[in-house]
């Protein structure tokens, strides 16, 4: 089966999703410009690159562990060539970085890997004497379950109902696993590649010891073809690197103190992301992953009755470095620690929290990387878009809040007006006659006139509302479908990429998909895009 997309991009200003932090510092506000250190365009990877030639990683290792990480995983030819390109010092890599949510949880999780990889393609092509190379870095070590173990398909709802505890990527598959897989089976099914996207979710998943390798696998299988490193941070051999950084975290505390003074100068025009702790660490073993607590005796293990002294914690981190677990202040510095990166890529939410991070980063002597926002895609699928043309609309016009658009597209689809402009002037002009007279008989009557057009303004207020919803009842078959639409490209009136997973579009249309979204992302642009199935 052939299938064909069309793509265009809007301006994420114009699709009123965004944040003001998004929206300022893709326009280069001036406010932000201390918060970071270079642009998201091609002079600033050119000066990132440079830095970051200052700033030597241990090759070594990282080339050592992931090509034990990759030996014996299929089609892994590109990303072998990749892995030993990173021992050449002109190789940098552009990171991308999100949560193990079950079976890839939300579209943007397809976009942010995709956005990666054609900067990687393009910063090759931008400057030649350079590899690049992308990566996506796995937060696998995320214990928040409630928020990776679900999954919408339609608006439906899927959810991982399991027991277990702890770091989610270390979680183990299940029955309820597999019946999470035999449920989204029979819908999957149904559609021509679904049978492909099925055994994979079996083989990746229900046959893997645990979560982390089964997105490892997933992801792989998804995006082998262009050569992506999947990185697994959960390794005390790369823990160990940051070892120093541990240290100081438990028993200096440099973090906080730093990242509460950037927040406190970033508040002042923005609303911080992120909050750092005293501790910005988690203790991690076998099902737990807790917090790190200060005490004046020594250190404990929050919801646990594990206690350390000073000198007991310091031998725990030397001698089991893996068990120290990094939350959000410090997660960027041990990607950047561990890899040559020039190119972070993020939604805004990460964007905002990595604002907060710079002066972290350079107390530490780690670089910090050029921020991109990722790329945000609307799918919209070639019913949909017959159903745009027949209302007589276009995609910007379907970004508009839902409430303003029915209005107006009940207007403009009346046969005669249902707003009363003509007479709200002729009344006020009358009006204003009537207080000038008023006026000249007793200059106190003028504040009753007034008042009286006030309470007329209101009645005819009230009439163009009901003259509105009487004409709604006439065109409820034509609003019925425009909410329709709306639900389906926007499901719970959020945009698609932050509730639909991408399996159901997979299954239609195979890697032809992924083809698609790979071939339309702006890459250096920022840009929101629109991939249309073509009639």
């Amino acid at each position: 089966m052939s299938v064909h997309f069309d793509h265009h991009s809007l301006s994420f200003e114009s699709t009123g999703r965004f944040s003001k932090t998004v929206l300022d510092y893709l326009q280069n506000d001036p406010q932000l410009k201390s918060f970071y250190l270079y642009r998201p365009d091609k002079e600033g990877i050119r000066k990132a690159i440079e830095n970051r030639k200052k700033f030597p990683v241990n090759r070594k290792l990282l080339v050592e562990e992931l090509t034990r990480q990759y030996k014996q995983i299929p089609d892994s030819e590109k990303v072998i060539e990749n892995i030993r390109l990173l021992a050449d010092e002109q190789t940098f890599t552009v990171c991308t970085a999100h949560q193990p949510n079950i079976f890839t949880g939300h579209l943007y999780f397809i976009y942010k890997i995709l956005h990666a990889i054609r900067l990687a393609e393009d910063c090759k092509k931008a400057f030649p004497e350079n590899n690049f190379v992308p990566v996506f870095f796995m937060g696998s070590e995320d214990a928040d379950l409630d928020e990776l173990n679900h999954f919408e398909l339609e608006g439906k709802l899927y959810k991982w109902d399991t027991s277990q505890k702890g770091a989610v990527g270390r979680m183990k598959p299940d029955k309820a696993l597999s019946r999470l897989v035999s449920e989204v089976e029979g819908r999957l099914l149904t559609e021509p590649f679904g049978e492909e996207i099925v055994a994979n979710l079996k083989t990746c998943y229900i046959k893997s010891a645990n979560i982390e390798e089964g997105t490892f696998l997933f992801t792989h299988w998804l995006f082998h073809q262009y050569g992506l490193i999947v990185f697994l941070p959960d390794n005390a051999v790369y823990k160990k690197e940051m070892q120093a950084v541990f240290e100081d975290d438990l028993f200096t505390h440099s973090a906080q103190s730093i990242v509460t003074q950037t927040s406190k100068s970033l508040a002042a025009y923005y609303h911080a992301q992120a909050y750092p702790r005293d501790v910005n660490l988690f203790y991690m073993k076998e099902d737990t992953r807790e917090r790190i607590i200060e005490k004046k005796e020594g250190f404990s293990i929050n919801n646990t009755d594990i206690h350390f002294s000073k000198e007991e914690l310091k031998e725990e981190l030397r001698n089991h470095p893996e068990r120290f677990s990094p939350n959000v202040i410090l997660r960027g510095l041990l990607q950047e620690k561990l890899l040559p990166g020039i190119i972070f890529v993020g939604g805004g939410g990460e964007l905002a929290y990595w604002l907060q991070l710079k002066d972290l980063f350079e107390h530490f002597n780690v670089p910090y990387p050029v921020l991109y926002l990722r790329n945000s895609f609307l799918v919209v699928e070639k019913k949909w878009k017959e159903r745009i043309a027949r209302l007589h609309l276009t995609i910007p016009e379907i970004f508009r809040k839902e409430g303003d658009l029915v209005r107006d597209f009940t207007m403009q689809h009346a046969p005669y007006p249902l707003s009363l402009p003509d007479e709200r002037a002729s009344i006020r002009n009358l009006f204003r006659e009537m207080e000038l007279k008023a006026g000249q008989v007793d200059i106190t009557l003028q504040p009753h006139v007034q008042a009286l057009f006030k309470g007329v303004e209101k009645k005819l207020d009230t009439l163009e509302k009901k003259m509105l919803a009487a004409e709604k009842r006439k065109q409820e078959d034509a609003i019925r479908q425009l909410q329709q639409l709306l639900q389906a490209v926007f499901p719970g009136g959020g945009l698609q990429e932050r509730s639909e997973n991408f399996m159901l579009f997979y299954a239609r249309w195979g890697n032809r998909f992924i083809e698609a979204l790979h071939d339309a992302s702006p890459s250096f642009d920022a840009a929101f895009c629109v991939l249309e199935e073509r009639k």
